[in-house]
This record gives C-alpha cells, sequence and structure tokens, in this order.
C-alpha cells in the first residue's frame, strides 16, 4: 500500500515536471514567433530571409537595417521588458491582497503613477526641454506609492476585497481627471508628447530606454524570484509565513515596493496599460495548474511578455497606418478573461 502511493506520488511529480517543461517550450516557441512577425510585419515589410542576415551581421538594405535595428528592435525589447514587468506587478499585488483581481490599473496604482509623471513631465519640458528616464521612473515611483498608501489605508476600513477594487478604480478615475486637466493647460508643443503617452504606446522607444529599463526591471525581477520561498509560504497564510521565520511586516513592505518599481517602470516609459496585471498571472497559473511561485514567477514574466508584444503588434498592424493605444488593445484581450476569472469565483463558491 506504501508503495502504490509512493509510486502515485513519483508519478504525480512526473506529470507535474512535463506539464511545467510543456508550457515553458510553448511560451518560448510563442515569444520567437512573436518577435519574428514583430520585426516582418510593418508599413515597410522586411523578408524573413533577410531578417537574420540584418540581426547578426548588420548587412542589407540600409533602409531595412535602421528600420530593424533603430526603431522595431527597441519597441519590441520594451514591450517584452514592460510586459514582464507588469504582470509580476500584478502578481504580488495578488499575493499581497490574497485575491487574483486584485492589479496595478484596477487598483489605481498606475494612475497615480500617471500623474506624477504628467507634472514632472510638463516640469522638465518647460525649463529644460527635456527629461532623463531616471527621472520619469522616479517619478512614477512616487505616484505609485502614493496611490498604494491611499489603497492601503482604504483596506483597513474597507475588509471587502470588492469594494476595495471599487476604491481603487474610483482613485483611478481621479488621477486620470487630474492628468487631463494637467495636459490641457500644458503647452502645445508638450501636449503632443504628453497625450500620446498618457493613453498608452510603446512607440518612440530608443536603445537608452532599453538600457534602463532593464536595469530596472531586472534588479526588481531578481529580488522578486529571491523571496520564493517567503512568497510560497505566504500563500498559505500568514500564520504559517510566520512559523516558517518570515518576517511578516517586512515582507509586504517588500511585495509593495517591489509591486510599485515594476508598475512604475512601465508607466515611466509605455503610459498605463490595462488588465494585463490581472489577466496574465491568472492564465499562467491556469497553465501550470499550479500557484507556486519558483514556476509561476519566470512563466508570468515570459507570458506577459509574449502578451504585450502580440498586443503591440496588433496595435501597429490592425488598422496601419493608423496605430491603436496599446492599453485598448489589452483590454479587448485582458477584460474577458477578469469576467471567466470572475464568473469562475462565483461558480466555486
Amino acid at each position: 500500500m506504501k508503495k502504490r502511493l509512493l509510486n502515485a506520488e513519483a508519478g504525480a511529480r512526473l506529470r507535474r515536471r512535463a506539464r511545467f517543461q510543456l508550457v515553458f517550450l510553448l511560451l518560448i516557441a510563442a515569444f520567437v514567433l512573436i518577435t519574428v512577425l514583430n520585426i516582418n510585419w510593418g508599413s515597410v515589410g522586411i523578408p524573413v530571409r533577410d531578417i537574420a542576415r540584418i540581426l547578426f551581421k548588420r548587412e542589407g538594405d540600409p533602409t531595412q537595417v535602421n528600420i530593424i535595428w533603430k526603431i522595431r528592435l527597441p519597441r519590441i525589447a520594451m514591450a517584452a521588458i514592460l510586459g514582464g514587468a507588469l504582470s509580476l506587478s500584478g502578481f504580488l499585488l495578488q499575493t499581497f491582497f490574497g485575491n487574483p483581481i486584485a492589479g496595478p490599473f484596477v487598483l489605481g496604482i498606475s494612475s497615480g503613477a500617471k500623474v506624477v509623471v504628467a507634472l514632472t513631465m510638463i516640469y522638465f519640458l518647460e525649463r529644460f526641454r527635456a527629461v532623463s528616464s531616471y527621472a520619469l521612473v522616479a517619478a512614477a515611483f512616487v505616484g505609485s506609492l502614493i496611490s498604494t498608501g491611499f489603497i492601503l489605508l482604504l483596506s483597513r476600513r474597507l475588509k471587502h476585497i470588492a469594494v476595495l477594487l471599487v476604491a481603487g478604480i474610483m482613485i483611478g478615475y481621479i488621477c486620470s481627471a487630474i492628468t487631463d486637466f494637467v495636459v490641457t493647460f500644458a503647452e502645445e508643443s508638450d501636449i503632443v508628447n504628453l497625450h500620446g503617452w498618457s493613453l498608452g504606446s510603446f512607440s518612440g522607444m530608443s536603445w537608452d530606454s532599453v538600457r534602463v529599463a532593464t536595469i530596472i526591471v531586472g534588479a526588481a525581477s531578481l529580488l522578486v524570484f529571491l523571496m520564493v520561498k517567503p512568497i510560497g509560504a505566504y500563500q498559505l497564510g500568514e500564520a504559517y509565513a510566520q512559523s516558517m521565520g518570515v518576517n511578516i511586516k517586512v515582507f509586504r513592505v517588500a511585495l509593495i515596493l517591489l509591486s510599485s518599481v515594476l508598475s512604475a517602470c512601465v508607466t515611466a516609459f509605455a503610459g498605463p496599460i490595462s488588465f494585463v496585471g490581472i489577466a496574465v498571472p491568472y492564465l499562467t497559473k491556469r497553465l501550470l495548474n499550479s500557484s507556486k511561485p519558483i514556476v509561476v514567477i519566470p512563466a508570468a514574466f515570459l507570458f506577459g511578455s509574449v502578451f504585450c508584444m502580440f498586443c503591440d503588434l496588433i496595435a501597429r498592424t490592425a488598422f496601419a497606418p493608423t496605430e491603436l493605444n496599446i492599453s485598448t488593445v489589452t483590454s479587448m484581450f485582458g477584460a474577458p478573461v477578469v469576467i471567466l476569472m470572475m464568473l469562475r469565483r462565483q461558480k466555486e463558491r
């Protein structure tokens, strides 16, 4: 009997491992495919046979080389980095609140970052005609922390998560109204930059932006991965986490800070992007059939990258030469997932 149980457990472990490997292989294949499609498709079509030569040797038509290396690759890289960051931020917030509907956009955190970034952009553009990437990320981080602070204060009074989410949505509307007010009275030369950014877009990215985003998101993601064991313990309840030696106060502060850094980086460079932080972590857990942080964290990051790259491809090409806002596309694909998730949770009760 005992031997049969051991064999059953070993078989279950093998099946789980095989499922994890399959999911990661599919995500990697999707990442490669969507990268090639993003390079290939656009206002100027570049044959697939020329892409490898341009990427590895930088040989070929000079126009195509410039399009790939100066326009498309930085944009693809930023969509991948920021998509992964947004997914990871949503995962951390869902862990913190213990609810899969929590996310940086729904809770108003992205909108708080948006306000401070808009004010910073106007201040620097009026006086210095330029603003550094680090200044934008710092401004977004401050805005994220302010919004998060309000949410945490409300969470002490509003115990029901649904009411808390509604409060977060209201905070988001207030922040969006303030941003619109600020943009209305900005100088005309600044409004073009502000308007496109405030609606969400990966256009206009540069290798300097990629470098800054890689440093910030890479460092934050590494710290998140190092917290795999405390996160896994926390998912089983605060009492269990404390019994495993986790300092709950420090741990919760770390979750909020890391989530704010990740969502702030996204907002600083691409503006607010909706539903990715909710839909992607949920879908990742469903694909893996597991909530273990050691597999969910890298898979969610990779899935978020693929999801945002796919949505950016649709935004660029669906109605070319007109480009859609990235939030428009992510909402089209992400909102139905959130609705299905809420219906599923209702049935399980």
